[in-house]
């Protein structure tokens, strides 16, 4: 993000903050269409539709609030807060939404401003005698004074002009409350919509028109620059505007209601007029009203842009120098009035207040919403940059940030899709150059982080025995030679696919130093990277450790960083690397002490051939491992690598007993749902005084691409290992060892 130099402004203090945000507030919707909104939405429905707009303007007020407590305020208004709290990213996204939604309210209220002299029109034309120029003529004229005024006199003039509009804003108003009914007789208000219902705007189309009227409450937030003590002045003005704007909403529509009927209302903007002690003061304060909100929103659109140019946000250098160029001391940002102009003019020459109307509240509710979103996703990131001294609640922004979002789409689903499209084009073009700034994916990371944290406690606090028949694989790996073999990081990314957990951990032998700190931080990026390109979902990290003894003490006693427990672990070794078997046998042993299913796969450079056969050898001592065999077999088969591969169940048994256990075996497979065909289940009688366990899976399973056979760590410790050094005519072996027993079927 482009650092500039700070300029102090004008100094202003709170009370321009207030008169922006009032002023905008009491504008051009309250005059010309809050009689309508009553005469289509009734006395309850108004009501509600005020309620809900601020359910999005509070919460996204005690944002702003939060966030102009969390750093020393400059210019750019709610664009500079948001893009220094939550980063360029974030803050240009948003920023531009909110720039286009500041610059098209100017041409909102210019057109309203208009309005105003429909009277005098009407009065000149009733003469006869007196030449009437169209309204359009009065609109573009009136807009490029407006414009001209504060291009050449800045934000001193508009702030000055802002105590006079007020004041006879204020006025106007008395006098509207002070005024009785049509005909001195009270209306029965209609708790709901008092027209016919062909005539009816739906209340969502109400809610569109009237919604821009709770937009000026940020109004003043774009004085950022020119507050003498912006980090009191925004959260003070911004507020109090926007609970006096809601208090006079609510009174006008219970004045609407007891003393007009609802044709009246539906038909005559200047219904106010009709009730208002001097009618004549209704037109002059709707002048007023929409001349200051004008004013109001002038002021904070280009200074928006301009501080949009200073970081950088927009594609061109030039048009980023053009913009960024201020004059004086005050740093007026001229250059940016002009672009801003030139949007005005635009949007004035449509000369639709309904339609831009609509417009506005689309392009206010997705800045709203996403600054709501993004005052939530901070909450829970925990970022300890991010250290107001105002804090609101997490649950108000989320509140703000689910109503924005349903309203919009209730609105305009077409509209709401597009705006959505928008900002995330907005957001990706931004992102092209600024890859490595704070953005919402770092966000993201840091919302995901704290659930996980709170997960992982819970999930520890309230931890229950292991289940036998939900067991699910939270495997570990270790490795010396990740970089080198791929077989145990492609077996273990198999397991972890869908139905559990694998972490990979390089093992490197030493003592914790720079050196092997260096060396660990390479290859785990390493890891990394191999992880992003294999698609695996499986946490890599690296442990230093004096042994691969030492290593495997530390590997079994962490826990799993997917909040529940490890329960199970993959050692390796190459079929003619058979050197490391002893120190995998001392492996063993520490994962059997707590209880650790055990795996051990012997990799040869058939890297599992096809992956098309899966050859699981059971035998009289397998009845422990027989269960997790079967299993491990099912979960491999489930990963796309595999797609298409069966697995072949041979029995070895004597043949006294060979009927009795491939029965259980059928019986298993059946009642535990795996996928393995009856044909495929192999009796074969084994005779051990005429041929070897070696011998006879040989003959079966000498091209099979995965061999599954169980083992026992007392045997093979006695044995030193010879048990893992047989079948050399068979390629690729994990033999299996169960820590726990582990059912398949609910009978089982």
């Amino acid at each position: 993000m482009a650092n500039s130099v700070h300029t102090r402004g004008h100094g202003f203090g709170t009370a321009p903050v207030f008169l922006a945000g009032i002023s905008t507030i009491l504008g051009a919707i309250l005059f010309l269409r809050f009689g309508y909104a009553v005469a289509h939405a009734g006395l309850l429905g108004s009501i509600l539709l005020i309620m809900i707009g601020h359910i999005i303007t509070i919460p996204t007020a005690l944002a702003i609030a939060e966030i102009a407590t969390n750093l020393k305020v400059e210019g750019g208004g709610e664009y500079f807060m948001i893009s220094r709290s939550f980063g360029s990213l974030v803050g240009g996204t948003i920023g531009i939404s909110l720039y286009l939604s500041q610059a098209i309210s100017v041409a909102f209220y210019m057109i309203a401003f208009s309005e105003a002299f429909v009277p005098l029109l009407n009065w000149m034309q009733a003469q006869g005698s007196i030449p009437v120029p169209p309204l359009w003529v009065v609109r573009i004229t009136t807009t490029l004074i407006l414009l001209t005024v504060i291009i050449v006199k800045g934000a001193d003039i508009g702030v000055n002009a802002l105590w006079v509009v007020v004041s006879i804003l204020g006025i106007s108003l008395v006098m509207f409350f002070l005024g009785g009914p049509e005909g001195g007789v009270s209306v029965r208000p209609s708790l709901f919509s008092g027209i016919p219902e062909a005539e009816r705007d739906s209340i969502f189309t109400v809610f569109a028109i009237i919604f821009p009227a709770f937009t000026g409450m940020t109004a003043g937030v774009g004085l950022s620059g020119d507050l003498k003590n912006p980090r009191r002045s925004i959260p003070l003005g911004t507020f109090t505007a926007t609970v006096t704007g809601m208090i006079v909403y609510i009174f006008v529509v219970l004045k609407f209601s007891f003393s007009l009927t609802p044709d009246v209302l539906a038909t005559d903007q200047f219904s106010m007029g009709r009730i208002a002690v001097w009618g004549p003061i209704v037109p002059i304060g709707l002048a007023a009203a929409t001349i200051s909100s004008a004013i109001g929103s002038i002021l904070i659109a280009h200074r928006t842009m301009q501080a949009l140019a200073k970081d950088r946000i927009f594609p061109s250098f030039s048009m980023n120098s053009f913009v960024a160029k201020g004059r004086g001391e005050a740093n007026e940002p001229v250059h940016a009035t002009i672009v801003t102009s030139v949007i005005v003019i635009v949007f004035v020459m449509m000369g639709s207040v309904d339609f831009v109307a609509k417009v506005i509240s689309m392009f206010f509710m997705i800045t709203y919403g996403s600054l709501c979103l993004v005052s939530f996703l901070e909450h829970f990131a925990g970022n300890p940059s991010y250290r107001p001294t105002f804090r609101t609640k997490w649950w108000l922004s989320m509140i703000g940030a689910l109503a924005c979002f349903i309203m919009m789409v209730q609105m305009s689903p077409l509209y709401a899709i597009l705006a959505f499209i928008a900002m995330v084009f907005i957001y990706i073009s931004i992102r092209r150059n600024r890859t490595s700034e704070y953005g919402f994916t770092a966000m993201i990371r840091g919302v995901l982080f704290q659930l996980t944290r709170r997960l992982q406690i819970l999930i520890q606090r309230r931890q229950e025995p292991d289940s036998l028949d939900h067991w699910r694989p939270s495997f570990v790996a270790v490795s010396a030679d990740s970089l080198s073999r791929l077989a145990p990081f492609d077996i273990l990314r198999w397991f972890a696919h869908y139905y559990g957990f694998g972490m990979f951990i390089h093992f490197i032998k030493g003592f914790l130093s720079e050196d092997t700190q260096r060396e660990s931080d390479d290859t785990l990026n390493k890891l990394i990277e191999l992880g992003a390109h294999s698609r695996a979902g499986i946490y890599v990290d690296t442990i230093i450790s004096p042994s691969f003894k030492t290593a495997v003490a530390q590997i079994v006693q962490i826990p799993g960083i997917s909040g529940m427990k490890n329960n199970s672990i993959l050692f390796e070794f190459h079929e003619k690397i058979v050197e490391k078997i002893p120190e995998i046998i001392d492996g063993c042993h520490f994962a059997s002490v707590v209880d650790f299913n055990i795996c051990v796969l012997r990799s040869s450079e058939r890297h599992f051939g096809y992956n098309k056969d899966i050859h699981v050898w059971l035998t009289p001592g397998d009845y422990r491992n027989a269960n997790l065999m079967i299993l491990l077999a099912y979960i491999i088969m489930g990963h796309p690598d595999w797609k298409g591969c069966s697995i072949q169940l041979f029995g070895t048994f004597e043949s006294k007993d060979l009927d009795h256990q491939v029965q259980r075996l059928t019986s298993l497979i059946d009642k535990g749902r795996i996928p393995i065909s009856q044909k495929n289940v192999q009796r074969i009688p084994w005779d051990r005084e005429t041929q070897t366990y070696e011998a006879l899976v040989t003959a079966h399973s000498q091209n099979a691409d995965l061999v599954i056979m169980g083992f026992s760590l007392d045997k093979l410790t006695q044995e030193e290992g010879a048990f893992f050094r047989r079948f050399e005519a068979i390629h690729d072996v994990l033999f299996v060892r169960a820590g726990k027993r582990i059912s398949i079927s609910d009978e089982d």
